[in-house]
């Protein structure tokens, strides 16, 4: 019997940012998509919503019962108070999706996104143990911090070895792209800031660090985390492997914060003397978003559900270079790219049409 999909595919983690970009790769694609959450719903068209609560084993082995995927697709991770609960809860995450799945003996390949803290360490360590020259390559050992994504990793492998599935693991870097109803995406943090400052008068100040100014970085379009993973989940050079997945090029933020403050005709302000977080000085981002989604009928009032500013903060705050190669990706050949510059204005594109940014 010919088959009219490409197979079919789970993915963990359906409402985050990359979750949703995934979804739509596949649905693209062909494949027949499931999307596992917590909601009912999921704001991409043609995918199959499974609700469950990741932490509930049982209810997970329920609504799976009839979900037999052959890629599965891990985006999702719970953040903890500290790093030991982040290991404890997110360990579990994955070994209950594994658990709900193995009886129906159906996976061929489950592909895990991760990202750079794998090299720079966990949230309360971040940067203070780092071993590796930049750019990271993804052969650089483990450091001696305890680690979420470590962990992950280890519950990977070991259901691999059980189930005899292959994997890959993607390590992303800050990402920028569209997502609904999720937080976590610096492009619409930056544009709900930039917003924000054109409509109080405000200058557009860079939040960050002076290394994070002047140094070199690199970013990851979530549509570009998306190929690959899809690429690794049926390529033979995709198997068993971590990959690196940035855009390709690299940037100051001095070169592209002017760029970002044009899409808003604002005036940029580079750093001056120190850091400027975000996260305090946006305690009247809430009142002030009511306002503005007002004025322009914007679908989201909720300045919480649009902004991240702590996760901003943590990325743009760092006082150590990061950057990514991509050599191991090319060689085994996945060779898509990205233009920093272009991703932003692309994703702010999207959330304008979409009434979010006005």
């Amino acid at each position: 019997m010919t088959r009219s999909t490409p197979g079919v595919a789970l993915v963990v983690g359906a409402t985050g940012i990359s979750g949703q970009t995934i979804c739509r790769q596949l649905v693209a694609d062909g494949w027949d998509v499931h999307g596992l959450s917590r909601q009912d719903s999921l704001p991409v068209d043609g995918v199959t919503a499974v609700q469950a609560d990741l932490l509930d084993p049982d209810q997970l082995t329920e609504r799976l019962r009839d979900v037999a995927p052959e890629a599965v697709f891990l985006t999702a991770w719970m953040k903890q108070d500290s790093e030991d609960e982040n290991i404890r809860v997110n360990s579990q995450i994955l070994r209950n999706v594994f658990a709900a799945l193995e009886p129906q003996r159906s996976v061929r390949h489950v592909a895990l996104m991760t990202g750079l803290k794998h090299y720079l360490g966990p949230f309360e360590d971040y940067g203070t143990a780092v071993m590796a020259e930049t750019p990271f390559h993804e052969s650089e050992p483990r450091l001696d911090n305890k680690n979420f994504y470590y962990a992950q990793e280890d519950e990977l492998f070991a259901a691999a070895e059980r189930m005899g599935y292959t994997w890959s693991v993607h390590r992303a870097h800050t990402i920028f792209g569209f997502a609904v109803g999720n937080a976590m995406n610096m492009a619409l943090t930056l544009s709900v800031y930039a917003t924000l400052c054109k409509e109080s008068g405000r200058p557009f100040v860079f939040p960050g660090s002076e290394t994070q100014w002047n140094g070199l970085v690199d970013v990851t379009d979530a549509n570009l985390l998306a190929e690959q993973m899809v690429w690794a989940s049926t390529a033979p050079e995709g198997r068993d492997e971590a990959f690196n997945i940035a855009n390709g090029d690299v940037f100051r933020w001095r070169w592209l914060w002017p760029q970002v403050a044009a899409h808003f005709d604002i005036e940029p302000v580079g750093f001056d003397g120190e850091p400027q977080p975000l996260d305090g000085r946006m305690d009247s981002a809430a009142s002030e978003w009511r306002a503005i989604a007002e004025k322009y009928d914007l679908i989201e009032p909720d300045v919480d559900r649009l902004a991240s500013w702590w996760h901003t903060d943590s990325d743009l705050g760092r006082d150590i270079e990061c950057l990514t190669d991509m050599t191991k990706s090319r060689q085994a050949g996945f060779l898509g790219f990205r233009s920093t510059p272009d991703s932003f204005a692309s994703a702010l594109e999207q959330y304008r049409e979409a009434k979010i940014i006005p």
